[in-house]
């Protein structure tokens, strides 16, 4: 199989149906943002040691697979396997997220995004991923998306922010938080 086609040297491209948009259309722009957080998240595994964490990074990893794909076809908007799998994993997070608020030092204050260089990136991961929520959210509000994907985002989100502050009180890295100059 060939890796170049040369059908998208004209700025075009094909969804899973078959049909040809632009590269700048917005269900492109959504998929391929989905498709750089991805990505992102395997920069987040290649400076992570934690096996419990990289786990469940893998398994988000192939979570974004799916929601990509959903995304790629104008035709699926609504899979309820996907919709059904989905809501577990929101759950899952919900449950996740829970577990670590009441293990870490409590939030009074924003915090600066920082500490090591895993805690760092993931939350540079979970910018990303607000990102993708934004471009599926426009996507939403022209086209049909499968509603369960933006809630599964925003979760997400909120999971790799406490990844990231779990990480960085493992390594020992203080949070720096933010206060306001007034």
């Amino acid at each position: 199989m060939s890796i170049y086609t040369k059908f998208g040297d004209k700025g075009k491209t094909s969804l899973y149906a078959g049909k040809t948009v632009s590269k700048g259309s917005l269900r492109v722009n959504a998929y391929g943002t989905i498709d750089e957080l991805n990505s992102y998240l395997g920069v987040v595994l290649s400076f992570n040691k934690d096996k419990k964490l990289k786990d469940k990074i893998i398994l988000i990893q192939k979570d974004l697979f799916e929601t990509g794909a959903s995304l790629a076809s104008q035709s699926g908007y609504k899979n309820k396997n996907l919709s059904d799998y989905l809501n577990k994993r929101v759950l899952e997070f919900e449950s996740e997220i829970d577990l670590l608020t009441k293990k870490l030092p409590k939030l009074e204050n924003f915090i600066l995004p920082g500490g090591g260089t895993v805690g760092s990136n993931l939350h540079f991961a979970r910018t990303l991923v607000r990102r993708a929520e934004r471009r599926v959210v426009e996507l939403s509000e022209r086209e049909k998306v499968n509603k369960d994907i933006i809630v599964f985002l925003n979760r997400l989100s909120d999971l790799l922010f406490m990844y990231a502050r779990d990480i960085n009180y493992k390594e020992k890295n203080k949070e720096l938080l933010w206060k306001s100059r007034e």
